[in-house]
C-alpha cells in the first residue's frame, strides 16, 4: 500500500517519466568549468613553472592529468546506483580521519609554508582534508537517511556533529583555518538540510562562532593575518602583501581585463597564483565581466545540483546531493571572499579551477555522484 503523505512520491513519478540520461546540462557545466581550469592554471603558472621547473607547462600538465583522472572517476561513479553508497559512509569517514591523522606522522606528512597538510610517498601526495569534506557528507547522509527522526533531537544529531568537529579539530591542527571553517559550515548546513529545528541550529552555531576569536588569538600568525586584513597597507611587505597583490590584480582587470595570458601579477608578484589566488589572475585577464561569467557558470552548477536534490526520489539521495552541493558552494564562496579581501586571507582552492589534483579529482568524483543520482532517480 502506498504510504500517505510521501514527500518523495511526486519526485518518483517525475523521475520515472524522464528516462535515464540524467541532467546532461549539469554534467556539461562541470566538465566545462574543469576544462577552463586547465587553461587558467596554465596562464597563472607558466612563468613560475618556467623559472622553477624549466617547463612552462609543468603545472598545466599536472592539471590536465587531474582532469582526465577526474573524468574517469566521474564517469565510473555515475553508473553506480547511489543507494549502494549508504554502506560506504562510515568506512569512508573513518578512512579520512585516519588519513588526517597520518599527516602528523614523521616521514609520512609533508610540510610546506609552515603547514603540514599533505601525506606522500615519494613524488605522490594527497591532501586528506579534500577527501574528508565529501566523506563526511557520505556519512551524514547515510546516518540521517537510516532514521530521519534522529534530526528532531539534539542527541540524535550528536554523532554527525561529533564527527564533523573531530574532522575540523584535525584540520585546524595542521594548521588550516580555511578548510576548518569550510568543514564546520558543511556540518551545520547538513544538519539544517536534514530538518533540524532553528533552535537546535542556533544552539550549535553560537558556541562555534564564539570559538572563532579564541582560535585566532591562540595562534599569533592568525592574529597577524586578521590585522593585515583590516589594514593590509600597514604591512605591505609582510602579512598584507598577498592581499595587496590580489587587489592590484582585481583593479588591473577593470571591466574587460588585460587579455588571456596577459596578467602581470602572475610574474611572481602574487603568491599561489595558480592555486588559492587563481581567481585574482582570472579577474585581471578577463575583467569584471569575465569573473561574472565564471560565477554564472558556477551558479548554474549549484542551481542544477540543488534542483537534482529537490527532485530526488529518496531522502538519502536528497541528503547526499544537497551535502555535496553545499560543500562545493561554501568552498567557492569562501575563495571569492578571500580573493576580494572580504575575509582574512586563508588557503582554500577554487573548486574545479585551482591547481591541485586531489581537489580536482575528488570534486569531480563528487559531481559524478550528483549526476549519477539524476540518472538513477527513475529507479524508485
Amino acid at each position: 500500500m502506498k504510504p500517505r503523505n510521501d514527500p518523495f512520491a511526486a519526485a518518483r513519478g517525475r523521475a520515472a517519466a524522464k528516462g535515464g540520461k540524467g541532467d546532461l546540462l549539469f554534467l556539461a557545466a562541470v566538465v566545462l568549468l574543469a576544462s577552463l581550469g586547465v587553461v587558467f592554471v596554465y596562464s597563472a603558472s607558466c612563468y613560475n613553472a618556467e623559472v622553477l621547473c624549466g617547463d612552462a607547462l609543468y603545472f598545466a600538465k599536472k592539471q590536465l592529468l587531474g582532469l582526465f583522472l577526474g573524468l574517469a572517476a566521474m564517469a565510473g561513479i555515475s553508473f553506480l546506483p547511489h543507494e549502494k553508497l549508504k554502506k560506504a559512509g562510515l568506512p569512508a569517514v573513518l578512512v579520512s580521519v585516519v588519513l588526517l591523522a597520518l599527516v602528523f606522522v614523521p616521514g609520512v606528512g609533508k610540510s610546506n609554508y609552515g603547514a603540514t597538510r599533505w601525506i606522500g610517498f615519494g613524488s605522490f601526495t594527497i591532501q586528506p582534508s579534500e577527501l574528508a569534506k565529501y566523506a563526511f557528507v557520505l556519512f551524514a547522509a547515510a546516518y540521517f537517511a537510516k532514521d530521519p527522526a534522529r534530526m528532531r533531537t539534539f542527541r540524535g544529531i550528536l554523532p554527525v556533529l561529533g564527527m564533523g568537529l573531530a574532522i575540523a579539530a584535525l584540520i585546524i591542527a595542521e594548521p588550516n583555518m580555511s578548510v576548518t571553517m569550510c568543514v564546520v559550515a558543511i556540518t551545520l548546513g547538513v544538519i539544517f538540510l536534514a530538518g533540524a529545528s532553528p533552535k537546535t541550529i542556533l544552539a550549535i552555531a553560537v558556541p562555534v562562532l564564539l570559538a572563532v576569536p579564541a582560535l585566532i588569538i591562540a595562534e599569533p600568525y592568525r592574529l597577524k593575518r586578521l590585522t593585515a586584513f583590516l589594514d593590509p597597507w600597514a604591512s605591505p611587505k609582510g602579512e598584507g602583501y598577498q592581499l595587496i597583490q590580489s587587489l592590484y590584480a582585481l583593479a588591473n582587470g577593470n571591466l574587460f581585463g588585460t587579455g588571456l595570458f596577459r596578467s602581470r601579477q602572475k610574474y611572481r608578484f602574487l603568491p599561489f597564483a595558480e592555486s588559492d589566488f587563481i581567481l585574482s589572475v582570472i579577474a585581471e585577464e578577463t575583467g569584471f565581466f569575465g569573473v561574472l561569467l565564471l560565477f554564472a557558470l558556477i551558479g548554474f552548477i549549484v542551481w542544477r545540483g540543488f534542483r537534482i536534490a529537490a527532485n530526488c526520489d529518496s531522502f538519502y539521495g536528497y541528503m547526499l546531493v544537497s551535502g555535496i552541493m553545499l560543500a562545493f558552494t561554501v568552498q567557492a564562496a569562501l575563495n571569492a571572499l578571500v580573493v576580494s579581501g572580504c575575509i582574512p586571507p586563508t588557503g582554500l582552492p577554487l573548486p574545479l579551477v585551482s591547481a591541485g589534483n586531489t581537489s580536482l579529482v575528488v570534486t569531480m568524483a563528487a559531481m559524478g555522484i550528483v549526476y549519477g543520482v539524476s540518472r538513477h532517480n527513475k529507479k524508485a
